[in-house]
């Protein structure tokens, strides 16, 4: 069996018909994401890459046991974005600049102001955010960034510009918190380096560069998924070239070049 997880391009009205390389969107398509279909032995998490020509909706996903208590099951949804690329002036948007209360916000987004109450922070390559649940977000236009998520399709859309479709605004603003986003969730990634991006309390994330450290070796017991960035690591002997994802059954089945970026990620 491959190690390599299946690849599933998803069109998006905000997506792109030039994909960066190695990525090569189907003629006639905007792809907007591409998703690594997440195997059994680690069906809690999900990589994919996103890729945006417009801005995203604005929107927010719940917790754990926020769908636990609405009879959903474990479908809660926190999620990370390290930026891989970003056209001059592309934004993210996470949080608010100011506290909001609930009618505050269903008014905004509503009119569409919702867009001037958010903090948009300026992006380039090495931003990484990470997205309790309950935080409003958008991600704006001109940006490419690999999202480590838990593998839930549960996203309420409060405002989408006014494109057609389904907005989600009694649901999203059961779960939406009208705060500023705490300066703790995001940092600037250096270029080069191994740095540890999440550690829980849902998922761990590293960046490696080159092979593990004996702490971080220590760190991921069990099935580790394996996402190189500018690298060819091989597990078991097959290559996993950028713009794949691999599975491997422990860390130390994989064979990392003595340097160049690669993820690594597995739940808690």
């Amino acid at each position: 069996m491959s190690a390599l997880l299946p690849t599933r391009m998803v069109p998006k009205p905000w997506g792109k018909a030039q994909l960066p390389a190695p990525f090569v969107a189907p003629a006639g398509e905007a792809i907007g994401e591409v998703w690594f279909e997440p195997p059994a032995e680690l069906s809690a998490l999900l990589v994919k890459y996103i890729f945006t020509s417009e801005a995203l909706s604005v929107q927010v996903h719940p917790s754990d046991a926020q769908t636990l208590a609405a009879g959903q099951g474990r479908q809660g949804k926190e999620e990370c974005w390290l930026v891989i690329a970003a056209e001059p002036g592309a934004r993210l948007a996470i949080g608010f600049r100011e506290p909001v209360d609930a009618a505050t916000m269903r008014a905004a987004a509503l009119d569409g102001s919702i867009e001037e109450l958010l903090e948009w922070h300026d992006v380039g390559p090495g931003d990484f955010f990470y997205i309790p649940a309950n935080t409003v977000h958008a991600i704006g236009a001109g940006i490419s960034l690999v999202e480590v998520q838990q593998n839930s399709d549960i996203t309420y859309r409060l405002y989408d510009y006014g494109r057609p479709r389904e907005l989600h605004l009694d649901e999203g603003m059961a779960v939406a918190l009208g705060e500023p986003y705490a300066p703790r969730w995001r940092r600037k990634v250096p270029a080069g380096g191994a740095e540890t991006l999440v550690e829980g309390p849902l998922f761990r994330l590293d960046r490696l560069d080159g092979p593990p450290d004996a702490a971080t070796a220590k760190r991921y017991v069990g099935p580790v998924l394996v996402i190189p960035l500018d690298c060819t690591p091989t597990i078991a002997g097959e290559p996993v070239t950028a713009g794949s994802c691999g599975l491997a059954p422990a860390l130390a089945d994989v064979a990392f070049p003595s340097s160049g970026l690669c993820l690594i990620a597995q739940p808690v």
